[in-house]
């Protein structure tokens, strides 16, 4: 019944740079659910019957969402038509011991591209005036005019790739990831997984401000096709550097004083 929507998710993954992650969300997730495999055969079977309400609505909704073609919308009908399944024929004991996995398939699922826009441009202002104040900082004659930024010998462009928006969900995936395998309280895994948008942030500024002074000083352009999708790539990797030594530091915190 839902082979169109894992069909047309499939194309979207390969062709977004965005949700690539996409790929591995249910091999993860049925990773996860074998990990638990012991513990969910422990399970007394209790079934609830507002699981199958669930189910139904969730039924309806997706049929809704195919017809006025709104993919978002169906993609997200299918996991809560299998929420609705799983605690209707298991109940609230297993559903609570398959929240994380559950709630991991959303992930997967592209945001809408009226949200997206409505982030993007935020973003790209905040990196262009925090960027470009660091440069003033350093006594470079810039200039800012929204998006665009204005050197004596070069004008550059904060673009999309440069607001942070399109390695945003990537982090945010990782982030919740490494915080659901490597610590135990839930505050800690909800700090670092909140944590990759500052972050994301702080890498597109740092990034902005090295092609800034690439420019100023030496003339070379950060933005060329090639070298620009190198230099994004280091960034990612400095974004997921940062991530890490955070999650280190949280680990710290979270490992229990009788265990040291």
């Amino acid at each position: 019944m839902f082979f169109p929507v894992l069909n047309g998710l499939w194309s979207f993954w390969s062709s977004s740079d965005e949700y690539s992650h996409g790929f591995f969300i249910i091999p993860v997730v049925l990773y996860i659910c074998w990990q638990k495999k012991q513990v969910l055969e422990q399970i007394f079977i209790r079934h609830s019957w507002l699981g199958l309400i669930g189910f139904v609505f969730a039924l309806l909704l997706y049929i809704g969402s195919k017809y006025a073609g709104i993919a978002t919308i169906a993609a997200t009908s299918m996991i809560f038509c299998l929420i609705g399944l799983i605690l209707f024929l298991y109940g609230w004991e297993m559903m609570k011991e398959l929240a994380f996995p559950l709630f991991f398939l959303f992930f997967m699922i592209p945001v809408p591209g009226q949200i997206y826009s409505s982030l993007t441009v935020p973003l790209q202002l905040i990196v262009s005036e925090l960027s470009v104040s660091l440069a003033s900082s350093f006594g470079l004659a810039i200039l800012r005019e929204g998006n665009i930024i204005h050197l004596p010998d070069q004008t550059l462009q904060v673009v999309q790739a440069c607001s942070g928006i399109r390695s945003l969900m990537s982090l945010l995936t990782l982030s919740l990831l490494m915080g659901y395998f490597s610590l135990r309280k839930n505050i800690f895994r909800f700090a670092l997984f909140v944590s990759a948008v500052p972050i994301a942030i702080i890498v597109n500024i740092v990034r902005v401000f090295i092609m800034i002074i690439a420019s100023y000083y030496f003339q070379y352009d950060l933005a060329a096709d090639s070298v620009h999708t190198i230099y994004g790539v280091v960034i990612f990797f400095l974004a997921l550097a940062m991530i890490f030594v955070f999650q280190k530091v949280l680990q710290i915190w979270d490992t229990p004083i009788n265990s040291k």
